[in-house]
């Protein structure tokens, strides 16, 4: 429910603190923002998260490496693969087992098309953020196309479970390849249409052009990680900066702009699709061959390991602590929503109110990937609880 809007005094006369969230048809997923106005104009903002926190990390330490598998894979729906193979790699590495040269290369594949389906369900949502709902239903239409591709290889359009640990749970078959192929040609011709769009359609443009602009310097102050940064003109690319698995023989371009307003973050979206596009054949051209999955251990060595994946939005990083039994003494998870939600607010100052919900979604924010821990608090007592005492007291709340 959005809270009422509240009125203070300054010195220079009425300000006004306008609240949004945490439910409110600007956001699709619960966040709480505070924006102090003067007119039209925003002084200040803030912002409140954690709202569907759902107590993940915790239940890793209750379950085992398997199980940990399909559950860190629902962190999020737009880039489930991207948390599983992270996931993964941080296991492998403590494990000491390397996938097969085939497993890598798919997994790549996959990683590529959720990123196609990521930045393409973004463009809709950026579209109807700004009044443009024409290029939503076109987008989101298109975007069919490529879960339609990821339903054919995993069996799944939205949680792909496309990762095992030690390798990948499918192959794809020449007669497979040939069906991406021809999804990708669809694709990449609809791509060149969003490019000319967010390049040249006076609409949009009006709306972005020139808007939340930000600095190479206020992004790399500001902690600036992924489309978000290389909009900016940061050269940041985990796969080209720490490349892993197969980007180490197949890498991606960079894609830079150097406006750093909203438009920027368009055009480096729409051309990390063609790019992605590229990668993709160029990997069903050479998919090496040989088995799928290497034997892993039970038990995983006592040990600590860390893994680094660029995801659609920028950097995720996986800290793995293992006590030498079959279910890990800690996982933690962090997600590139929490480093760019800094550019939001710094951004948010001296532009309309009107702009906010653009500024926003200017770095396609996942509220679920980011929430995940929380701090129970009763009478100044702080506890920390089980996973069971955890999903007890959610009970209780709920039956109430």
């Amino acid at each position: 429910m959005t809270q009422p809007i509240e009125k203070i005094e300054t010195p220079k006369g009425e300000r006004f603190i306008i609240p949004i969230g945490p439910q409110h048809p600007a956001l699709k997923e619960p966040g709480h923002f505070e924006f102090t106005v003067d007119g039209e104009t925003v002084k200040d903002a803030t912002v409140r998260l954690g709202y569907v926190h759902r107590g993940i990390e915790k239940a890793t330490e209750s379950r085992n490496y398997i199980q940990n598998l399909y559950l860190l894979e629902r962190i999020c729906g737009i880039c489930s693969h991207t948390h599983a193979m992270t996931y993964s790699l941080g296991v492998e590495k403590l494990a000491g087992v390397e996938a097969p040269p085939r497993a890598q290369a798919i997994r790549v594949i996959v990683a590529e098309l959720e990123r196609i389906h990521s930045h393409m369900l973004w463009l809709g949502v950026a579209a109807h953020e700004a009044g443009f709902d024409t290029l939503f239903m076109y987008s989101w239409r298109d975007r069919e196309t490529v879960m339609d591709l990821l339903e054919l290889l995993s069996g799944n359009r939205v949680n792909y479970s496309a990762n095992v640990l030690g390798g990948v749970k499918f192959d794809i078959t020449p007669e497979q390849a040939g069906d991406v192929l021809k999804g990708l040609d669809f694709l990449e011709g609809r791509n060149r249409h969003y490019l000319d769009v967010v390049s040249n359609d006076a609409l949009l443009l009006g709306r972005i052009r020139g808007v939340g602009v930000m600095t190479q310097a206020d992004a790399e102050r500001l902690g600036a990680i992924g489309p978000t940064a290389r909009a900016s003109g940061v050269a940041l690319d985990v796969r080209i900066d720490a490349p892993y698995i197969a980007y180490k023989d197949f890498q991606p371009a960079l894609i830079t702009e150097t406006a750093g307003d909203l438009e920027a973050r368009f055009k480096v979206r729409v051309r990390e699709i063609e790019e992605s596009i590229r990668l993709i054949r160029l990997l069903l051209e050479h998919l090496p061959e040989g088995e799928l999955v290497a034997r892993m251990p039970r038990r995983i060595p006592a040990g600590e390991a860390i893994s680094r994946v660029e995801a659609p939005r920028g950097e995720a990083f996986y800290f793995i602590k293992s006590n030498g039994t079959d279910t890990p003494a800690r996982v933690k998870v962090r997600t590139p929503t929490i480093f760019n939600m800094a550019t939001v607010l710094s951004l948010a100052k001296g532009l309309q109110l009107a702009d906010m919900p653009m500024i926003l979604v200017g770095i396609d924010p996942c509220f679920s990937c980011n929430d995940r821990m929380v701090t129970v608090r009763e009478a100044e007592r702080a506890e920390t609880w089980t996973w069971n005492e955890l999903r007890e007291h959610g009970i209780k709340v709920y039956q109430r």
